[in-house]
């Protein structure tokens, strides 16, 4: 345990930033999933759409700090990749 002021608050600052990042986090491998599924099912529309939210979702976290910029480009390209085949099928 801590016995510095400014360390207990530091604690404090990354307790709360941990549980928010875990949150978004969380949150990102659902949209993701979800876009996977549509890609599954072969519903072109609706992959596009959730695509379009996830990539959102991943650009705001990177921006956020949640996700490092590289990251969220990789994995959005990814996902652009997968829907683009199940659209051009």
């Amino acid at each position: 345990m801590a016995n510095i002021k400014s360390q207990i608050k530091r604690n404090r600052q990354n307790g709360k930033r941990h549980d928010r990042n875990t949150t978004v986090r969380s949150a990102l491998k659902t949209s993701t999933k979800k876009v996977l599924a549509a890609v599954g099912e072969g519903d072109a529309e609706a992959a596009i759409a959730r695509q379009r939210q996830a990539a959102r979702a991943l650009d705001k976290a990177a921006s956020k700090g949640v996700l490092h910029k590289r990251t969220a480009a990789r994995k959005k390209s990814r996902l652009a990749k997968a829907v683009n085949r199940t659209s051009a099928a």
